[in-house]
């Protein structure tokens, strides 16, 4: 039993030893940790205490050094300052010592005003009394003189200005005018048609005055017929074997002179036959219109152009403008148009062709109030034509702005080519009138003795009176009368105005 006791109560007090053991042990730990803890927050104090000694330390230091710079930027400013107020004193010592040497500078103007204001009254008295003795001994009055001086001097600056205008209009023409005379010159040389002349009525020739009965018909059917068909007048008068067309249009007058010939020639000359002939003479003649037409663009070396633009041409064939043929005038300005664009490095494809349509709207097949111009440049714009081509049709009589160099060059050769001698026809009434009245105009103006037109009145030649002209004033009455006749005149071309001033004497030795 004591042995039973035993062996229970020893595991117990082992237990219970062990536990206290573990206490004392665990209590031990926990010491050692909060004194290890404590060390720790201990050394944290006084780290942080050497930190904040080292912040305020570091602080004060750029406490002091901000002081220092502040310090030194003041002594600057205050050194900027000091010599600024040293510039200050400079220049108001200067502003004093200079409105000193104002007042006194002012005060010598002021006596040499009233010494000048002095001395004047004594010029002006002497200036009156040399007068007076001017006056006695030239026994010219102040007026008269002055006049005769300015009149002096006006001749003088007259004569001047002048010779200057003669120098500045030598040195442009020396460049501009020869460059321009040597293109034109060269494009008229090197184009020579011919011109032919036509007018609004056409005479055809009959066998016999008999004749003009069977075309006018019973109750004048057959002329009925004949002028019904082709649109003209048939005028049958007193004019002994021959019948006078008239027909505003040149194809249609065309037709019917052709018709009518072909009708004499065969002899049966009836309604039936007359509708028939006129029927194939309009064929023939469309096809001649065709044919002119691609021969004309042939000729020009001018390619893709529309059968529209092809028939617009060749009616041009049948019509005339002042004498000139119309179809001859444009082939003409085209040629001209080619030379001077590629004078001049411009597009000479372009301006050959905007040229050889320039015309189209002549032979138009409209009763439009429009001009040719405006007509022709609508008709290329349904044929599809470039729209400069366009624009150089319907600008080349200044109807619309010129928008392409190549507008202006078919302008000019439009000129050239209706300009030159030979080209257009006028009556004799209105040539000899022209002449007139260009001598008149320049007989008109005073000095002048006599005019006298030459070369078909493209060169005016002016006698001048040598007495009442001086050379000075040549060059002045020239231009003068230059721009009165372009004023009162219509002409192509220009006038060429030559000034004669001669000094002749003529004595005799006995």
């Amino acid at each position: 039993m004591p042995n039973v006791v035993w062996f229970v109560s020893l595991p117990v007090v082992g237990i219970v030893l062990g536990w206290i053991i573990r206490w004392i042990y665990a209590r031990f730990q926990l010491t050692a940790s909060e004194q290890k803890a404590e060390r720790v927050k201990q050394e944290a104090i006084r780290e942080a205490e050497a930190q904040k000694k080292e912040i305020l330390l570091n602080a004060k230091d750029e406490l002091i050094r901000e002081r220092n710079q502040q310090e030194r930027e003041n002594r600057e400013r205050r050194a900027d300052v000091q010599r600024y107020e040293a510039k200050v004193n400079k220049k108001e010592e200067l502003l004093d010592q200079r409105a000193q040497e104002f007042e006194k500078a002012e005060k010598e103007l002021t006596d040499r005003k009233a010494a000048m204001t002095r001395r004047e009254e004594a010029l002006s008295k002497q200036e009156e009394h040399y007068r007076q003795e001017l006056e006695r001994i030239s026994g010219l009055s102040a007026a008269e003189a002055k006049e005769l001086i300015i009149k002096n001097l006006e001749n003088e600056a007259r004569h001047d200005a002048q010779a200057l205008i003669n120098k500045i209009e030598q040195e442009a023409q020396l460049t501009a005018e020869k460059k321009a005379k040597d293109v034109l010159i060269t494009t008229i040389q090197r184009i020579a048609p011919e011109t032919t002349g036509d007018i609004t009525v056409a005479t055809v020739s009959l066998p016999s005055d008999e004749m003009k009965g069977r075309i006018i018909g019973r109750e004048g059917r057959n002329i009925r017929t004949l002028e019904t068909l082709t649109g003209v007048d048939i005028i049958i008068d007193d004019t002994p074997e021959a019948v006078v067309i008239s027909c505003f249009d040149p194809v249609r007058k065309e037709i019917a002179k052709e018709s009518l010939e072909r009708l004499i020639s065969d002899g049966r000359i009836h309604p039936a036959r007359i509708e028939e002939i006129v029927q194939k003479v309009t064929h023939e003649v469309q096809n001649k219109i065709y044919e002119e037409g691609e021969k004309a663009l042939f000729d020009l070396g001018i390619h893709n152009m529309n059968t529209d633009g092809i028939r617009a041409l060749g009616r041009l064939y049948f019509r005339t403008s002042y004498g000139q043929n119309v179809l001859n005038h444009s082939k003409e300005v085209a040629k001209a148009a080619a030379m001077l664009a590629a004078e001049i490095g411009a597009d000479r494809e372009l301006a050959k062709r905007a040229a050889i349509l320039h015309d189209i709207g002549k032979g138009a097949e409209n009763d439009s109030d429009q001009n040719h111009a405006e007509v022709g440049a609508e008709i290329a714009r349904k044929m599809g034509e470039d729209a400069r081509v366009v624009n150089a049709i319907g600008a080349h009589h200044n109807d619309i702005p010129a928008e392409t160099i190549e507008a202006v060059i078919v302008q000019i050769a439009d000129a050239i080519s209706a300009a030159r001698p030979g080209a257009r026809r006028e009556t004799i009434d209105n040539y000899v009138k022209r002449l007139e009245n260009l001598e008149a105009i320049a007989e008109g103006f005073a000095g002048v003795e006599k005019a006298y037109a030459i070369q078909a009145g493209r060169e005016l030649r002016i006698l001048v009176n040598n007495e009442k002209i001086p050379d000075s004033d040549v060059k002045d009455l020239a231009r003068s009368i230059a721009k009165q006749i372009e004023t009162d005149l219509r002409y192509p071309g220009r006038i060429r105005l030559t000034m004669i001033r001669e000094t002749r004497i003529v004595e005799y030795a006995r």
